[in-house]
């Protein structure tokens, strides 16, 4: 179990620049075919680009590991976007997070599963807030099994 006493723990910042090639090639990979992201210089992100600051850093993976989560028992659980400014290419995000939550629900399958909740905020190269973002993992009883 996850003790809450890691609730408020800081994830190291990361600042990564917002890439007009990545926001093309998430585009696509999104299966989003809209002019906007390929005939413009500037063009806007989409709105899941937040998410590319993993390939920046392995922030979240080391606080994963000091709190005691175990990736082979780990599922999506879902996350929330809000967005206070335009994010376009040309722009810079620096991501900061903290563990907002920890909390354990039964499984209908038997077991526990453990909801780990991390806050993050995206400020743009001008020190404005322009994404705010919950992010929910959960931690299943044991390792997912092939087949």
């Amino acid at each position: 179990m996850i003790d809450k006493a890691h609730i408020g723990m800081e994830l190291e910042p990361v600042t990564f620049p917002v890439e007009r090639g990545k926001i093309r090639e998430l585009a696509r990979a999104i299966h989003d075919d809209n002019p906007v992201y390929f005939d413009s210089e500037h063009p806007p992100a989409p709105l899941i680009f937040s998410r590319t600051f993993i390939a920046w850093s392995d922030n979240l993976v080391k606080a994963f590991a000091e709190i005691g989560v175990d990736l082979s028992r780990i599922l999506h659980g879902g996350f929330e976007l809000e967005y206070l400014e335009p994010v376009n290419a040309g722009d810079i995000l620096t991501m900061t997070g903290r563990l907002a939550d920890v909390y354990v629900k039964q499984s209908s399958r038997g077991g526990e599963l453990e909801f780990i909740v991390f806050d993050w905020e995206f400020t743009n190269q001008h020190g404005k807030v322009a994404i705010r973002s919950r992010n929910t993992t959960i931690q299943t009883a044991s390792a997912a099994q092939a087949g």
